[in-house]
Order: C-alpha cells, then structure tokens, then sequence
C-alpha cells in the first residue's frame, strides 16, 4: 500500500486482506476496481466491476470513482484506498484521473507523478487511450460531448460485434418526435423532414486534405472539396435504427422521401478533408438544410 497524496492510497488485493494493517493506516474509505468485490464490511466502501482487458470501459465508469474519493477525502479525519486485483493498472488508472481532475495536468504529468511514488505502474495501452480522451475532454468525463459520443461508438462495436439488440440509448432522439426545441435542427432538403439535432453532429478535427487521397485519382486529388468537409458526421438517431442493426456498412436514406442521405459504416469512413472517422454516420451537407428557431420577442 502506497501513499500518493496526503490520504489517499494505492494498493493490491493483498492490502486489503490485512485490515488490522488498513485501521493502522487510518483508512475509512475503499474503493474497488476488479472483477471481484472482497468483504470489506468495517469500512465505507466503492466496488466498481471491471476487467483489465482491451474491452474494458474504464472512462465511463470515472465519475461514479472520483466522487466517491472526492467525498471520502472530504473531511481531515478520513483516509482512502484505491486497489485493484495487483494495483498496478486499473487502480493506477483511476488515481491517475483523480490527479489529472483535482489538479488540472495533463495525462503525462499525472503518469509520471504517480510513478514517482509507485514504480511498478503498468496501464494498459487502452486505458492510456481512455485517459488521453479524459484528458482531451479537460479532465471530466462530459457524455454530451462529441469526443465522449464517438468513443461510446467504438465500444459499441466491440461489445456488439453482429450489432444486434444495441442498447436504445447508442441512439439518439429523433427530432421529429419533439413538439418544440430551440436547438438547431437539420432537416432533408427535399421533403423538409427534421433529421437530427446540431448536438448531434461529431465534430472532428481537420484531416490532411488532398495529400490523404494519394492512392486515388488524379481528378480526386485536385478537387477543393478534397480539402474541406462536405459532410456532417452524426451520432445514430431513432429513425436510422433498421437501417443499422445487423449491417455493417450501407446508405443512409431519408425516413419519409427515401432520398439518399448519405451513408454509414461501422468500421468507419473517410471525411472528404482526409480524417477517418470510426465508426461513421455521414449525412452529406448538400442533402440537408440547416435550420433555425426565431426567436420569439414579448410584447
């Protein structure tokens, strides 16, 4: 058991099998990243099921772990203990975005500082991948982001591989379905039925533009649009559903005029700026129009 900040612990199983050790150390509180809950009835404590694998989500489950270290460490008089099975990877993770979040530094910091105290840290290369997004997100965990979105996406195809039985909320809510909103909404430009929301775009950054098509023709290569997006990269809405369960690729078409859209691709899709976007739902800008609200002035 390692001391990393005034009161707050990092350990193994084997630390918490000795608790006369653990009351010694004046630990109150324990928090429990494994695929096991030990009993640890003389104390308050978090159990949090997860395996040190590729699969494993540990990001989503960072909220529910810092609030529950942010409230154990609270008050002076209480101590807390982060472990998992041999606490060098899925408890370093989690002490890691406690540093990255109380202390606003960067993944590396936060890495560095905490091998400082512990030498023996070893994060698997997915949850480095998971804390950079944290990092990336400004150290919280934000699901309305577009950053947070597109990494739910990628999980989805690792949990659902035949994408069959996806989980209601992978899609988000149709438009059409809301009597009011003062969002901007994007409707298809034939037939005016609403699409998606402006909070349903993933934005993503710039790719190389014309240098990215190398491999394609020349006609391609001195295209403008090749520099620039001409399409909107959307999470999946309702009415998208049959189109996507059980299909790894194939068009995007309007739900009432049957226009095409655009298309989707689970295993992703390249943007016309370069940008490879996994997985992609792209709705081509010139099928859709941007609305929006008026705003409505009192009398």
């Amino acid at each position: 058991m390692i001391l990393v900040l005034p009161r707050l612990y990092i350990g193994s199983i084997n630390d918490v099998a000795d608790v006369l050790h653990l009351q010694k150390a004046g630990i109150t509180h324990i928090l429990t990243v494994d695929s096991v809950q030990p009993d640890l009835a003389l104390f308050q404590t978090k159990f949090v099921k997860l395996l040190d694998d590729s699969s494993a989500d540990i990001l989503s489950c960072l909220p529910e772990c810092l609030n529950f270290l942010k409230e154990a460490l609270v008050t002076p008089e209480s101590s807390a203990l982060v472990h998992c099975h041999a606490g060098v990877s899925r408890s370093a993770a989690v002490v890691i975005a406690y540093l990255m979040n109380t202390t606003r530094c960067t993944y590396e910091e936060a890495y560095i500082r905490l091998q400082d105290a512990k030498s023996d840290i070893k994060i698997n290369d997915e949850f480095v991948n998971q804390l950079e997004i944290f990092d990336a997100m400004g150290c919280e965990v934000d699901m309305s982001s577009a950053i947070y979105k597109q990494y739910r996406l990628q999980k989805i195809t690792e949990k659902y591989p035949e994408l069959q039985n996806l989980p209601r909320e992978v899609f988000a809510l149709d438009p059409s379905s809301i009597a009011q909103t003062t969002e901007v909404l994007y409707r298809c430009r034939k037939c005016r039925r609403s699409l998606f929301r402006a909070g349903s775009i993933l934005d993503h950054s710039l790719g190389a533009g014309p240098v990215a098509f190398a491999h394609k023709k020349l006609a391609i290569l001195n295209s403008s649009d090749s520099a620039k997006c001409t399409s909107h990269f959307v999470e999946p809405v309702q009415w998208m559903e049959e189109s996507l369960l059980g299909k790894m690729d194939g068009q995007l078409l309007c739900p009432k005029c049957h226009s095409k859209l655009g298309s989707f691709n689970w295993y992703g899709e390249q943007c016309s700026c370069g940008r490879w976007v996994t997985p992609a739902f792209k709705v081509h800008k010139n099928r859709v129009d941007e609305v929006k609200p008026l705003p409505i002035c009192g009398r």
